[in-house]
């Protein structure tokens, strides 16, 4: 099948070498001439050093690319999924399949990205959600990884399955799109929050206690809004989950780690160099939380973090000290 990705960042690039590798005829679409010919000079994405680009890999800046494609793959960040849709839709061919390989909650309106997706192209192509614990720089390196295709629409999920599917590369499919969505989104929110207790000091204890509290906020929401509790102990909710918190190439966790040290949460974000999902995500989780009476203690309080000036310590130490709970939320009988 000939696919095109839709954006030439390091998970973009790292899928495209996938589906290579599994016999497609794949083109990598860069938003910028000068970053498509970087490429083509170095013959390797600069964030993913020491992975080759193949020459069969075509590399290009038209966006007429997605031309004569089954499948197209967005892999933009999730503030550039919407215009970047619009712009494709009168290009695509007939019943060609959208894969949603970003992860986030769009600004203002707080739709997930295949709701995004969905407005912009209509509903004459499926939309299939790819996620998981999945460093572009691992599977870059071909380390072995599993991930979910999530969608309503069973033969998409399985055409998806089928075509990024390989020895080092497992895809399961689910059709619980909400969750896995909301799992992605979300995850990047508490790895902002693990880094931030990195940086200021706290231990594994802390990380155990904040990813663990953290995914049962994000349940609690996902099944607000739809989602099933199981999905998020899968690969695209606690899997992601813990990649993401513990990992060195999260920039989530980096950003994190820059703000428990002192640095002003707006500078560490622009500091990254790339884009840092969860500063934004943190935002849209509250207020999803907000419209659906959710409690989001951690949440808020990376709000109050990142967006009003408080100082980290003090968020921990209030956290510890609310009031108690039962661990899952249920009384006695």
């Amino acid at each position: 099948m000939t696919i095109t990705v839709l954006g030439s960042g390091g998970w973009g690039t790292a899928l495209a070498l996938v589906l290579l590798e599994n016999g497609h005829q794949v083109r990598l679409w860069s938003y910028l001439e000068e970053e498509s010919a970087t490429l083509r000079a170095k013959g390797e994405n600069p964030v993913l050093p020491g992975v080759p680009l193949p020459g069969e890999l075509e590399l290009t800046a038209d966006i007429a690319c997605v031309k004569g494609c089954g499948a197209v793959v967005l892999a933009t960040p999730s503030f550039a999924v919407r215009s970047t849709a619009r712009q494709v839709k009168p290009l695509l061919e007939p019943g060609a399949v959208i894969v949603s390989v970003s992860k986030g909650v769009e600004k203002d309106s707080s739709l997930t990205l295949t709701e995004v997706i969905a407005q912009e192209v209509g509903g004459d192509h499926p939309i299939v959600a790819l996620s998981g614990p999945s460093h572009a720089e691992e599977v870059g390196r071909h380390v072995p990884t599993a991930v979910v295709a999530a969608s309503r629409d069973q033969a998409a999920a399985e055409l998806v399955q089928d075509l990024f599917m390989n020895g080092r590369f497992r895809v399961y499919t689910t059709d619980d799109v909400v969750g896995v969505e909301l799992g992605a989104a979300l995850k990047n929110v508490i790895a902002l929050c693990a880094g931030v207790c990195d940086g200021v000091g706290c231990g594994d204890n802390t990380k155990a206690a904040l990813m663990t509290r953290g995914l049962s906020e994000i349940a609690r929401l996902g099944e607000a809004l739809g989602g099933r509790k199981e999905t998020f102990a899968g690969l695209a909710g606690l899997g992601d989950l813990i990649v993401t918190c513990t990992s060195m190439h999260s920039r989530n966790r980096r950003c994190g780690i820059a703000i428990g040290k002192g640095t002003p949460p707006e500078r560490a974000v622009k500091e990254m160099g790339m884009v840092v999902e969860g500063y934004y995500a943190a935002a849209n989780a509250k207020a999803l939380a907000d419209k659906t009476g959710v409690e989001m203690p951690i949440t808020q309080a990376a709000c109050q973090v990142l967006y009003e000036g408080r100082d980290p310590k003090e968020a921990i130490t209030a956290l510890m000290a609310r009031d108690r709970k039962h661990e899952s939320e249920e009384s006695w009988v």
